[in-house]
C-alpha cells in the first residue's frame, strides 16, 4: 500500500465522528481513502447514512498533520499496515461490518492458515483453567491452528505461551499503540510471540490502554476467528463481552464448564445454560463441531501406515476399538479408564498415524 493511501486512511481514523462503518461507506463510494479527500463535500454528504454531522471537520488540516506524524512513527518503527480490502487482512474480520479499516502489525503473522480460534477468559486463571488450557492446546497442535488472544494476564497469556511451546502461530490483539506493551510484565514474552506470529492493533502510538480500548479490541479478537473459546470467567468480565460479540457475528462460541460454586466458572456455566456457547470438555468437541480434519499432503483420506509405532496408551485404545468397533469418545474414556482430555489427545495423534478415524456423532473407529 502506497504512502498516500496510508496517510488518507489515517486521516479518516483521526476524524472524531467517522467510525469504521462510515469510513467504509466513504471508501466504497469514492473507490479509495485517498479519493475521499479529492471528492466534493456536498457529494459525500448525500451518501446514505453519512450526512453533515459525521463529516464535520473532515478537511481540517489537524487531521492531515496528525496522520503524517503517525505515518512517520510507522515508517521509523517498521510497522506493517494491513488494509481491510487487501488479501492479507484477516478473512473473517472482513465480514464484520464494524471491523477496522486498517490494522497495524508487528512480527511474523501469516494468515494463510485459516484455522483461527480465539481463547479468552479471566485474568485470574485457576490451576484448573491453566491445566485445561495447556492440555487443550497440546491436543489441537497437530492441526496447526492459529491461537488469537489479548496478551493479558490469566487465560490470554497462558494460551499464547502454550501456543509458542507447541510451535503454533499466535496473535496478540492489543488495546493500545505499538509503542508500548500492557501489561508491562509481559514484555518478556514479546519476542517469542513475534517469532511465532505477532501483534495486531487498530490503535495509534498516541493511544493508551484505556478501558474503552479493551472493549473495542474485543471485537477484533472475536471477529478474526472462526470460533471463540472461554476457558474461565466470573459472572461478569471482558471475555463474556467477547463471547457476545462472537455470537453477534454468527461465530461458534465454546465454554469450558466448571463446578457450580467456583467463582471463575460462573460465567462459562451461564453461557452454556443460556445456550450462548457450546460445552467444551475436550479438543474433540471443537474438532467435531468445526469440522476440522487432519490434512494429508498425498491424500485427503487418512490411510493406515505399515509398521506404525504406538505408545502404551495408543495400543490400549487401538486394541479396544478393534474389539468393540465404533465407539463414542466418552465411552472410550470410561472403558479404557483414561480422562477424556487424554483420550482426545491420544486419538488425535493416532489419527495422524493413520490408525483411527473420526466419524459423525463423535464416534471413532480403528482402521
Amino acid at each position: 500500500m502506497k504512502e498516500k493511501e496510508i496517510i488518507a486512511l489515517l486521516r479518516l481514523q483521526h476524524v472524531p465522528n467517522i467510525g469504521d462503518v462510515t469510513a467504509k461507506k466513504l471508501i466504497s463510494f469514492c473507490g479509495s481513502a485517498g479519493a475521499v479527500f479529492d471528492e466534493k463535500l456536498h457529494k459525500l454528504q448525500k451518501i446514505d447514512g453519512v450526512g453533515n454531522y459525521k463529516l464535520k471537520g473532515l478537511f481540517d488540516t489537524e487531521h492531515l498533520e496528525a496522520a503524517q506524524a503517525e505515518y512517520e512513527f510507522i515508517k521509523k518503527n517498521e510497522i506493517g499496515c494491513v488494509y481491510f480490502m487487501e488479501p492479507n487482512f484477516p478473512t473473517y474480520l472482513k465480514h464484520c461490518i464494524d471491523g477496522p479499516i486498517m490494522l497495524f502489525k508487528r512480527g511474523n503473522i501469516d494468515l494463510k492458515q485459516q484455522k483461527l480460534i480465539s481463547i479468552v477468559g479471566t485474568r485470574k486463571i485457576t490451576s484448573y483453567g491453566m491445566a485445561f488450557c495447556e492440555e487443550f492446546i497440546a491436543a489441537i497442535a497437530p492441526l496447526n491452528p492459529i491461537i488469537v488472544s489479548g496478551f493479558a494476564y490469566g487465560v490470554d497469556i497462558c494460551a499464547q505461551r502454550a501456543a509458542v511451546k507447541h510451535g503454533l502461530q499466535t496473535i496478540g490483539c492489543l488495546a493500545h499503540g505499538l509503542n508500548q506493551i500492557y501489561p508491562k510484565a509481559h514484555a518478556r514474552y514479546m519476542a517469542d510471540v513475534e517469532r511465532n506470529g505477532g501483534f495486531f492493533t487498530e490503535f495509534w502510538s498516541t493511544s493508551n490502554p484505556e478501558r474503552e480500548n479493551f472493549l473495542k479490541r474485543n471485537r477484533i479478537i472475536a471477529g478474526m476467528s472462526e470460533a471463540t473459546i472461554v476457558i474461565e470467567s466470573a459472572e461478569k468480565g471482558g471475555s463474556l463481552v467477547t463471547a457476545d460479540i462472537a455470537n453477534s457475528y454468527n461465530r461458534d462460541v465454546f465454554a469450558v464448564p466448571g463446578r457450580t460454586h467456583d467463582k471463575f466458572s460462573v460465567g462459562c456455566n451461564n453461557l452454556i445454560k443460556q445456550q450462548k456457547a457450546q460445552m467444551l470438555t475436550s479438543a474433540a468437541d471443537l474438532i467435531y463441531n468445526l469440522g476440522w480434519q487432519l490434512e494429508n499432503k498425498k491424500s485427503n483420506v487418512v490411510q493406515k501406515q505399515l509398521f506404525v509405532e504406538l505408545d502404551p496408551e495408543e495400543k490400549l485404545i487401538y486394541s479396544y476399538l478393534q474389539k468393540e468397533g465404533k465407539q463414542l469418545l466418552d465411552v472410550i474414556s470410561l472403558d479404557c479408564k483414561m480422562p477424556v482430555f487424554r483420550v482426545s489427545s491420544t486419538l488425535l495423534n493416532m489419527e495422524m498415524k493413520g490408525v483411527v478415524r473420526p466419524l459423525p456423532g463423535k464416534l471413532f473407529e480403528a482402521i
